[in-house]
């Protein structure tokens, strides 16, 4: 099933195609988005992971 959908793709030797400027532009506004979401969650994931430890490890009375 991949094969037959990717295959136009691969197969195909002349492609006579525009890509006007606004295309780079957003090209390169979803590449920023997505790396700048990931490195968000990242941060969000780590933050919980070591919230979880120092309540685990932190001392419980004096």
């Amino acid at each position: 099933m991949t094969f037959l959908f990717c295959s136009p793709f691969i197969f195909c030797h002349n492609a006579f195609a525009y890509l006007d400027p606004g295309t780079g532009s957003y090209i390169l506004q979803v590449t920023l988005a997505v790396l700048f979401g990931a490195l968000f969650m990242i941060k969000t994931f780590w933050e919980n992971v070591k919230t979880f430890f120092r309540a685990l490890f932190s001392k419980k009375g004096k």
